[in-house]
């Protein structure tokens, strides 16, 4: 396992910055979306509605977006894809000011921002081996999810309450802003042209995209994490969907209870990223998110049974600490372990796979919710947090 960590000038320090940057508009647009859809119907389906159609696009252009991601400049696409999402969420905060906000407009946005964080993502994923050395790559993501983990929970969250005072589209119009900064900063990078093998004449995205699910099932351990990863996160689904409700409804926790949960959770993951490393280094990535796995079931089952608003805020912390240890050590296996130009397209893969469950959770814990009581999605997410694990231990030595 790596020690050395990456260097923060050049390259690394400002994509960092257009992570954390990023991250921080995010989480003032992820806290403030929740409470929107909850003020404007208190249907628990029509809430996870929202939050299925914000995973959505993963099943319909994900693996598109990986075999893009391959073939053009990355950095060129992020910053212009950045470009896109911040006129997206300008043109949102306009109509939410107008108060033209409604759950349609709601679920095309979180659509349309998905759709294009497909082509983003893969890209960030492929661009960062060329930042910094191989040796540093698994410090290198801690350091970016433990920045944008710290940018959410210590600067957004605590924002949001204070935001929301002027109005509710602020959040959204700052969210705006910060994809414009971050587009600025990827754009400033200077990269070589990745190297990639040269295309057979008639090569096609479908050709790629077959490429990239083939080399991804025939390795052993990308696949476990992937189908481990695919189960777990409908349960993740449900959690997010119903959230705000859980804690606004089923512990009466008002919208500063919400906050805080958020907060609880963003301050675990950054704890994580101090870990992770360390972690790695004493038992391998795949016993760590083994051993995540394990945690987060303990923490789920707590939140579902116990009707205490302290209960649930401790256990997303600590199921945000077991989080990013899962998260970092799984994109640094699929990075060390892909074919040199095609990390596009076996990230694509695996995040579309893996992803592909969380519509279905989302609107199965809407379901849950409504016939057995706001806290059954919780034991929901519990039961498949259970099974991934599960599909984990064949691996483990």
């Amino acid at each position: 396992m790596e020690r050395a960590g990456p260097t923060w000038r050049g390259g690394f320090g400002r994509l960092w910055s257009a992570a954390v940057v990023s991250k921080f508009g995010d989480s003032l647009r992820g806290a403030a979306m929740p409470l929107l859809a909850a003020s404007l119907t208190r249907d628990p389906l029509l809430v996870s509605l929202v939050t299925a159609c914000g995973f959505l696009p993963w099943l319909l252009f994900g693996l598109i977006g990986g075999a893009v991601a391959d073939r053009v400049d990355q950095r060129r696409a992020m910053w212009t894809v950045d470009l896109l999402r911040g006129a997206l969420m300008a043109a949102f905060a306009v109509a939410v000011a107008l108060g033209h906000a409604s759950i349609a407009l709601l679920v095309v946005v979180a659509f349309a921002l998905t759709t294009l964080q497909t082509l983003f993502d893969n890209a960030a994923t492929a661009l960062l081996p060329q930042l910094v050395p191989a040796t540093a790559l698994g410090t290198a993501n801690a350091r970016l999810m433990t920045g944008q983990m710290i940018a959410g929970t210590f600067l957004a969250a605590p924002l949001v309450p204070l935001l929301l005072l002027p109005g509710p589209a602020v959040p959204f119009a700052a969210d705006a802003l910060t994809y414009v900064l971050a587009a600025a900063l990827i754009a400033s990078l200077r990269t070589a042209a990745p190297r990639r093998t040269p295309r057979a004449a008639g090569a096609t995205l479908r050709g790629d995209i077959k490429e990239g699910l083939s080399t991804l099932w025939a390795d052993r351990p990308l696949r476990g994490l992937c189908l481990s990863a695919a189960l777990c996160n409908v349960g993740v689904g449900a959690l997010i969907a119903m959230l705000v409700l859980h804690i606004t409804g089923w512990l009466h926790g008002g919208r500063t209870g919400y906050v805080v949960a958020l907060t609880a959770y963003g301050a675990g993951s950054v704890v994580g990223g101090l870990v992770s490393g360390r972690l790695a280094r004493a038992l391998g990535r795949i016993r760590c998110v083994f051993l995540a796995g394990i945690v987060q079931c303990g923490c789920l089952l707590a939140m579902g049974l116990v009707r205490e608003l302290w209960v649930s805020v401790a256990a997303l912390a600590v199921f945000g600490l077991m989080g990013l240890v899962w998260n970092a050590n799984e994109v640094t296996l699929m990075q060390e372990r892909a074919p040199a130009g095609m990390l596009g397209r076996i990230s694509a893969a695996s995040r579309t796979l893996g992803s592909a469950g969380a519509p279905l959770g989302a609107l199965l814990g809407g379901l849950v919710a409504s016939a057995w009581g706001l806290n059954a999605p919780m034991l929901l997410a519990a039961g498949l947090f259970v099974l991934s694990v599960a599909a984990l231990a064949p691996l483990i030595n």
